[in-house]
């Protein structure tokens, strides 16, 4: 699928304000804003189901150890808010219930020192597992996989008042192309022309139509968005309220229930952990992109039941989650969730959130180590499109790699392997067409459905907004950095490979396939990557 792009007018000067190189000891210069048992296919769970030289460099690591009894008897601060958030209220609109929990045999030793937090503070329920994927009718839908360049223009004539039209595509490219030129009067008219267009399409300014007309909608808001940051009229941002935050969990379980994507994700990244840490019994995650954990309940199930059949105790698993400011509400829900699962699963747990500030300032110093424990790392293009530059990434891999980590996995969920490119314009016509594609996935599972609209704007738009505030700093390829530091990929196993294509055969959603691309487990959408899956090691 390509987006009909026409030749720019305007001039490609590229007016680039990267920061100068980092030094060694300088801020990371972020930029603000087995055998296969055919019978058994992995189903993953979870408790928010509503819903990155040749060599290692010798190096102590960068903050101070601790035994882990102090770690694990230690009482966490949460990140504070001036919100007061009424979780029983939030468990009542979620019609919440506990989870069953796998009934586990006894081990010989159960070890139950666990992470206990104040005993003031609400305890709240884990919420449900992930739904089984309704059967797909294909007889259902009216739907054909189409190529932008051939785009019916039924649909997109400007005198139809239902659906954005083609020249609104056109309008949106221009005014892309003003970013480059550094013309942003004229593209803020171009923006409220095109804002003008679009209230009289839809009053209440909810996106229509097809899905390149709706993820049209969504950049122009994106572009408006940085706009209003450059000229220093944005709002800052605050905390999420509790309600938004029901809408995306909302939003995530009905994510989760029409397609194959999150699944995905959340498999391929345990199946890397599970492969590359087998066999350690302290176990050290570091996220860069947690969102809500769900992908830990399938990962501490999966690490209870391989402790159950070794009749072993389960391995110490601690998380260190680096987060946002404003997300303290986020970190409250995801901490009470997660300690609650691995309590009942007899798990010793334990995740601190480290925030993005602390981190450029300090690095990897910034985080807690322990002797003995394994430790691995999760990126993903969120801490990618924050460094930026090239040298920026650079010196984070550095310091990573510092940190001796058994495993790197990095899960490109928004198309960044197609990032590089050397204009801002041709970052967002690519961002564009991948999340245009994403939408027409969506709607192949649910046609015209309520449910893919929240998706749309609680789950995919934050993302667009991201990648089109990165779009100018020229994010380099992702593999040629992580060669360039000296890493090297693994391939995941067999196994893993039949068990995400036994996954995807239980969503039954024609269109997606899983593929293997330079040592990546893909699921692709017809002919395009929605996600790729790497391991990496140091």
């Amino acid at each position: 699928m390509r987006v009909p792009v026409t030749t720019p007018q305007t001039n490609n000067n590229i007016n680039n304000n990267q920061s100068p190189n980092p030094k060694p000891e300088t801020n990371l210069g972020f930029h603000t804003p087995s055998r296969i048992n055919p019978n058994l296919c992995y189903e993953p769970t979870s408790v928010l189901d509503l819903r990155h030289s040749p060599s290692p460099v010798a190096a102590d690591k960068p903050s101070k150890v601790s035994p882990i009894s102090d770690v694990l008897t230690h009482h966490d601060q949460p990140l504070e808010w001036d919100e007061q958030v009424d979780w029983d209220s939030i468990m009542r609109d979620l019609g919440l219930h506990d989870d069953s929990v796998p009934n586990l045999k006894a081990t010989t030793t159960t070890n139950t020192h666990l992470n206990h937090h104040h005993n003031s503070e609400p305890q709240i329920h884990h919420l449900p597992e992930y739904p089984h994927p309704q059967p797909f009718d294909p007889t259902q839908l009216n739907f054909s996989h189409h190529n932008l360049t051939s785009y019916d223009q039924t649909d997109t004539h400007p005198s139809l008042n239902s659906n954005v039209g083609f020249d609104f595509i056109e309008e949106l490219i221009r005014a892309a192309d003003c970013f480059d030129s550094d013309e942003l009067n004229l593209a803020q008219v171009i923006l409220d022309r095109l804002n003008q267009r679009q209230r009289l399409i839809s009053p209440n300014s909810k996106p229509v139509g097809k899905p390149l007309q709706r993820a049209a909608v969504y950049f122009k808001d994106a572009l408006q968005s940085l706009l209003n940051t450059s000229t220093g009229s944005s709002p800052v941002r605050n905390l999420s309220s509790w309600s938004e935050i029901v809408q995306t969990i909302r939003a995530y379980k009905g994510f989760s229930g029409i397609s194959p994507i999150p699944m995905f994700s959340h498999f391929t990244t345990n199946q890397a952990l599970l492969e590359a840490l087998n066999g350690s019994s302290f176990i050290h995650v570091i996220d860069f992109d947690i969102g809500l954990g769900g992908q830990y309940a399938s990962l501490m199930k999966e690490l209870a039941e391989k402790a159950d059949v070794s009749r072993t105790n389960p391995p110490v698993l601690r998380i260190t989650a680096i987060v946002p400011e404003e997300y303290a509400v986020e970190s409250r829900l995801v901490r009470e969730n997660l300690s609650q699962f691995a309590q009942e699963l007899r798990i010793r747990f334990q995740i601190d959130f480290l925030l993005v500030r602390t981190f450029e300032i300090l690095s990897f110093k910034a985080v807690k180590f322990m002797d003995g424990e394994k430790t691995a790392v999760l990126l993903s293009p969120y801490i990618m499109r924050r460094l930026g530059a090239a040298d920026n990434v650079g010196a984070f891999l550095g310091y990573m790699r510092r940190v001796s980590p058994s495993v790197v996995v990095f899960v490109d969920g928004e198309g960044m392997a197609e990032s590089g490119a050397t204009s801002f314009r041709r970052n967002f016509v690519s961002g564009l067409e991948f999340f245009s594609i994403m939408m027409e996935s969506l709607d192949a599972a649910v046609p015209g459905g309520e449910m893919v609209r929240k998706i749309e704007a609680f789950l995919l738009r934050p993302k667009i907004e991201a990648a089109v505030e990165a779009a100018g700093r020229r994010v380099p390829p992702w593999r040629e950095v992580f060669h360039g530091a000296g890493m090297r990929a693994v391939e995941l196993s067999q196994f893993a490979d039949f068990q995400a294509q036994c996954l995807l055969g239980k969503v039954q959603v024609r269109g997606f396939h899983v593929a293997k691309r330079q040592a990546e487990l893909v699921l692709c959408w017809h002919d395009r990557a929605l996600v790729a899956t790497s391991a990496w090691r140091c």
